[in-house]
C-alpha cells in the first residue's frame, strides 16, 4: 500500500507496482469523504488511513460500480453502517449485476468486472451538478454508462475515476496502453468517453486523480494531448468502419 497526500486529497494505492488501484480520502472540516472502495481486502487499510488523519469517514462516493472500485464496500458498510453510499442512478443498477442497456444508449456491451455478490446498495443516487460537501458531482459516462467524477471546489482538484488513466501514460479511457491495457478493455463506449474527457477538461483541474496511476499536478496540457490522441484514434476507426 502507498499513501500520497496533495492538499485536501489523500490517495491510497493498493498493488502500486503491478496493478495500481486507487481510492481517495477527501478531507473536510468535519470529516472525510471516501471516493471508491478499492479491492476486497482494502477496508482495514482505508480505515487505518482515516484514523491517522484523525477524522471519521462521513460519506462514501463511488465513481462507478466496477469490482475494483467497490471491492471493500460491503466490509466498510458493515463497519460504518450509518455512512451513506452515493452512486449515480445509472450505475446503481450495476451494483446488482444488471448489465442491461437503456433503449437510448449505444448498443455496446458493458465491460469490466461488474459485481455479482455485492450486498450494499446506494443510499443516495447522484445527479449531475449535485454538491456533496466540498465536492461537485460531474456526470462522465463512457467507462460505464453512469460513471461520475468529483471536483473539489476549494482547489479545483478532480477525482475522475476511470475517465482517464495515468498508469503507462495519460489516456482517455478506452484508449489502449499496452503496458496497462485494463481500463481500455473495461470501457463501455469510446465516443462517450471522449465526450466526457472534453467536459472534464473544461473544468481546468489543478490536479487529476484517477483510479489507476499517480496524481498529476497542472494536468490540462497533458489532458489536451490525450484528448487529441483519442480523437485521432476514433476518427481512424470511423474511417475504417469499425
Amino acid at each position: 500500500m502507498r499513501i500520497i497526500r496533495e492538499a485536501t486529497i489523500v490517495q491510497i494505492t493498493f498493488l502500486p507496482r503491478f496493478f495500481p488501484v486507487n481510492c481517495y480520502l477527501i478531507e473536510e472540516s468535519d470529516g472525510l469523504t471516501l471516493i471508491d472502495a478499492a479491492l476486497p481486502y482494502s477496508a482495514a487499510s482505508i480505515l487505518q488511513a482515516a484514523d491517522q488523519i484523525g477524522k471519521p469517514i462521513t460519506r462514501i462516493l463511488l465513481t462507478h460500480a466496477h469490482d475494483d472500485h467497490v471491492g471493500a464496500l460491503d466490509t466498510l458498510k458493515e463497519r460504518l453502517p450509518e455512512v451513506p453510499v452515493h452512486i449515480s442512478q445509472r450505475d446503481a443498477r450495476l451494483m446488482s449485476g444488471d448489465r442491461s442497456l437503456d433503449p437510448d444508449e449505444p448498443n455496446t456491451p458493458i465491460r469490466g468486472g461488474v459485481p455479482k455478490r455485492l450486498k450494499t446498495r446506494a443510499d443516495v443516487l447522484l445527479q449531475d451538478g449535485d454538491q456533496i460537501g466540498s465536492l461537485l458531482a460531474v456526470s462522465a459516462p463512457g467507462h460505464t454508462p453512469g460513471s461520475f467524477a468529483f471536483l473539489d471546489t476549494r482547489n479545483n482538484a478532480l477525482i475522475a475515476g476511470d475517465a482517464f488513466q495515468t498508469r503507462a501514460g495519460l489516456a482517455v479511457t478506452g484508449q489502449l496502453r499496452p503496458w496497462f491495457p485494463f481500463p481500455a478493455l473495461a470501457t463501455w463506449n469510446k465516443q462517450f468517453a471522449l465526450d466526457s474527457a472534453f467536459k472534464l477538461r473544461e473544468l481546468r483541474p489543478s490536479l487529476l486523480a484517477v483510479g489507476h496511476g499517480r496524481m498529476l499536478i497542472d494536468p490540462v496540457s497533458l489532458i489536451d494531448l490525450a484528448i487529441a490522441e483519442a480523437e485521432r484514434n476514433l476518427a481512424y476507426l470511423q474511417q475504417k468502419g469499425v
